[in-house]
């Protein structure tokens, strides 16, 4: 099966880099071709246009920072719609809006071909190793037909029903990760602020049920002080912002996450938007004059596993 992906960031690159690691025929497209230069010496193949690559592949993935670059790339003169025909598929691993996503599924439709939403969770270092979790929303055949490229890129896969449910659920994922790195920053502040060890702060939440996936990721990259999550403020905002429009559709009166918002905010003003997204706790750290540094911790995140082909790999189908 021929592969081809646009989108060779943060998230994107370290994908298709375990395509390409797992065997698959691949050609890979982004706006600067400097990007694509590592998988063309793997054995990538390059596409001038999305319209030349969806035209000679079967399987067409993006994975772009906004669902603004997501239409571009789609539905542009030489994009993806006009390069498709009958029984290719289309799989947006971007995180974007359920209703963007549905709205470029009806074009890619009338060409007789699928549409499937597939964001990822888990970060950029699980991203690298193939051990991410993804969500598949869309027909179950087409969701079939691509399981055994999803299993090559990450470890958990959830089928979470129709088209667009996954992208809901990627976004209400990632609100909360970001409720929580809040939270982090605050409980870790203010232990330290009590006088106690930061390295056993770290295990007792990790040992208690105040622990989370967040804590257990993003507090390293805090106590290590390097703040290195490869995510960063703006994303954040972007990403907050679609959840709160979820929301808005569905009549949800939100009361954390505008608050969340406010917080981000005035992180990316301080910081700047290309700032780590874990140095919302240095609003914390800077008020308080104090640094939240913890001997022992590594210099990159420590709890990803290196991938191997025919690795095990958990799917789950959704209820129902």
């Amino acid at each position: 099966m021929k592969i081809g992906f646009i989108g060779l960031g943060n998230v994107g690159g370290k994908l298709a880099g375990s395509l390409l690691r797992n065997g698959y025929d691949l050609t890979v497209r982004d706006l600067d071709k400097s990007a694509a230069e590592p998988f063309l010496a793997m054995g990538a193949k390059w596409s001038d246009t999305p319209k030349q690559l969806a035209q000679h592949v079967d399987v067409i993935i993006t994975c772009l920072p906004s669902p603004k670059a997501s239409a571009e790339v789609m539905e542009a003169d030489d994009g993806v719609i006009a390069g498709l025909s009958a029984g290719k598929v289309w799989l947006e691993m971007s995180t974007t809006d359920e209703a963007e996503v549905k709205r470029l599924a009806e074009k890619v439709d009338t060409k007789g071909a699928f549409a499937l939403d597939s964001p990822v969770s888990g970060g950029c270092h699980r991203a690298a190793t193939g051990n991410i979790a993804i969500f598949a929303g869309g027909e179950r055949n087409a969701f079939e037909r691509v399981l055994p490229i999803l299993t090559s890129m990450g470890r958990e896969i959830l089928h979470t029903g129709p088209l667009g449910s996954a992208s809901i659920l990627k976004v209400v994922t990632n609100y909360l990760a970001s409720v929580h790195l809040v939270a982090l920053g605050e409980a870790m502040t203010t232990a330290a602020k009590a006088g106690i060890n930061l390295n056993a702060t770290y295990e007792a939440i990790r040992i208690s049920s105040g622990n989370s996936f967040v804590h257990e990721t993003e507090s390293q990259v805090i106590l290590n002080g390097s703040y290195d999550i490869n995510f960063t403020m703006d994303l954040v905002l972007k990403d907050m912002s679609l959840f709160q429009a979820v929301a808005e559709r569905a009549d949800v009166p939100l009361e954390l996450s505008p608050k969340v918002v406010e917080i981000f905010e005035d992180g990316e003003k301080k910081y700047g938007s290309r700032a780590w997204s874990s140095m919302i706790v240095k609003r914390l750290e800077d008020q308080c004059g104090i640094a939240l540094r913890a001997p022992g911790f590594p210099a990159q995140m420590s709890d990803a596993e290196p991938e191997e082909k025919g690795q095990e790999v958990t799917f789950r189908n959704q209820a129902g």
